[in-house]
């Protein structure tokens, strides 16, 4: 019997207008979108492959009136721009030549050959977009079921053709994999990890938080290390303490957080956290909380406090890294510290040195006193102009 893909999104209006003006013959439902739709999982992209030219692709969808963006065309893929979600749509291809980092490909019209050049056994399962019957030529389905993540073909071969499949194998793992992994897969990764040096850092740095991004990839992190991937990429990983904070993070509700895990695993050294925030080619923002989270040195202190002087992301970071209580700031809203320069000036002191040391003073006070209200300010700031502790 012939297995089927069903699901609510593929009875969409404008998913069913899309495939009539490719031809439903032309077109199925292919990767992701298929794959998690057969584990029960939400659906967040769709893609399809198509036989048709990517030229015969813009054409068609042109007479359709349907909104298109040649994304990526010299690959072959053509977004469709639908009201429920952009769809990409990728001609069939097979690889002319690869380097490891970048292929050549050829537009080709046969499914099977389109499918073997993918990278994974469970994200070469097509789907038919009409009828829902699924193609599957390499186990793929199997492989699904028992959550098995498996190289199409030979893994060193699928690794030598781009060798981002290495992390993208250990993504895969995290996410849907279980134990015992593939053992051919572990053995391509481990031998061909040095060739991940060849890659750009943005795209390593990319991949790696994607990684850290899922709910638990301790133990998938800790077995990079084992087969010496992580020493190539991240050699200064602790991979004790991501498991430590997964479990403070899990202990106290608080969200899977990829900067906050790259901490983890970085030593408490400023200039390193920012060698490797550069190394990944993080943003700005991320590069300044991960230096802010390095920076930490013993107990982290009274959570609002800390959130006060760090902001919340880094009073969080300080706090679960260190595995203390952060429930005080569970719906706390960092104040405002309401006491200016000019109300100082008011009161009789000089504009300058002097007002900046009675703010530092009376902000202080007002911190650890837990920010009490304007009154109380009031208070503090009358007794540091008198001189006197109150």
């Amino acid at each position: 019997m012939t297995e089927t893909l069903t699901a609510d999104w593929m009875a969409r209006e404008d998913l069913a207008a899309l495939v009539a003006a490719l031809g439903h013959e032309n077109a199925r439902y292919v990767g992701g979108a298929v794959r998690d739709t057969l584990l029960g999982q939400p659906v967040k992209d769709i893609d399809m492959a198509t036989v048709l030219p990517p030229e015969e692709t813009m054409r068609r969808l042109q007479e359709a009136g349907i909104r298109h963006v040649p994304t990526g065309i010299d690959h072959g893929t053509v977004t469709a721009v639908l009201p429920g979600g952009p769809v990409e749509i990728t001609t069939l291809r097979h690889d002319v030549s690869t380097d490891g980092r970048r292929a050549t490909v050829a537009f080709a019209t046969d499914w099977r050959e389109d499918a073997a050049r993918r990278d994974f056994t469970m994200n070469a399962l097509y789907a038919d977009p009409v009828g829902g019957e699924l193609f599957d030529w390499f186990g793929g389905l199997e492989d699904l079921s028992v959550r098995r993540v498996r190289f199409i073909g030979d893994a060193r071969q699928r690794i030598r053709e781009d060798h981002l499949r290495i992390l993208r194998y250990f993504r895969f793992q995290a996410r849907f994999g279980t134990t015992p992994a593939d053992e051919e897969a572990e053995s391509a990764c481990c031998e061909l990890a040095p060739t991940l040096k060849g890659l750009s850092r943005e795209r390593v740095g990319m991949e790696m938080m994607n990684l850290l991004g899922l709910p638990d990839p301790a133990p998938t992190v800790q077995r990079m290390a084992e087969l010496g991937v992580l020493e190539v990429i991240l050699p200064e990983a602790d991979t004790a303490a991501l498991a430590a904070l997964i479990a403070a993070e899990r202990a106290q509700a608080a969200g899977p957080d990829p900067v906050r895990r790259l901490a983890a695993l970085l030593p408490a050294q400023v200039p390193l956290a920012e060698q490797v925030a550069s190394r990944f080619r993080l943003s700005g923002a991320q590069k300044k909380r991960l230096a802010v989270a390095a920076a930490r040195n013993g107990a982290p202190g009274e959570p609002r406090a800390l959130a006060y002087r760090l902001g919340m992301d880094g009073a969080l970071d300080r706090l679960l890294i260190a595995g203390a209580d952060c429930t005080a700031l569970t719906g706390w809203n960092v104040p405002q510290f309401p006491l200016k320069g000019g109300q100082i000036v008011a009161r009789g002191v000089g504009a300058g040195p002097e007002v900046a040391r009675v703010l530092r003073q009376v902000e202080e006070r007002w911190v650890a006193e837990g920010f009490p209200g304007e009154a109380r300010i009031s208070e503090l700031l009358d007794a540091e102009l008198a001189g006197q502790a109150s």
